[in-house]
């Protein structure tokens, strides 16, 4: 990012989870109807833990893959799934989500880069089952504001 920008900057998070915030700006194509073009993201992404805080930002996730993580989430509250991914096509963004014991601990991993030409970082949190209501819910609001484009 060319500028500072702080969480405080941006206003609450669209997705929260332990050291990991997301921001959804709007579309990238907001006047494409189809299911390609019309469901990229324009976003800016943050993660940060003890000594280390990076940023990326841009049209790096689609309305769909913040949908189906949703969808996976709901799955590992349910208990009929053990992990849940976010994993856009564009490599700046990664983050997963797993089942670590019967107790219902979550390992949160994060992958996130500005340049995946030249860095990679990787951040890994402790959550648990807890965390899982408000992930479904934030995943439903992205996708009833900005509705998947042609199904």
């Amino acid at each position: 990012m060319s500028q500072r920008v702080t969480p405080e900057d941006l206003g609450e998070p669209d997705l929260k989870i332990a050291g990991f915030q997301l921001w959804v700006h709007g579309r990238q194509y907001p006047d494409s109807e189809d299911y390609y073009d019309g469901n990229w993201l324009r976003v800016t992404v943050h993660c940060g833990g003890l000594g280390a805080s990076v940023w990326t930002q841009g049209a790096i996730l689609m309305v769909t893959d913040i949908a189906g993580f949703g969808d996976q989430c709901t799955a590992m509250l349910q208990g009929s799934a053990k992990s849940a991914d976010l994993e856009p096509c564009e490599p700046e963004l990664k983050l997963s989500l797993e089942t670590t014991d019967h107790l219902g601990h979550i390992r949160t991993q994060i992958e996130i880069t500005p340049d995946n030409l030249t860095q990679s970082h990787w951040f890994e949190f402790e959550v648990d089952q807890s965390y899982l209501p408000d992930i479904i819910r934030k995943c439903a609001a992205i996708e009833q504001k900005y509705p998947i484009r042609g199904q």
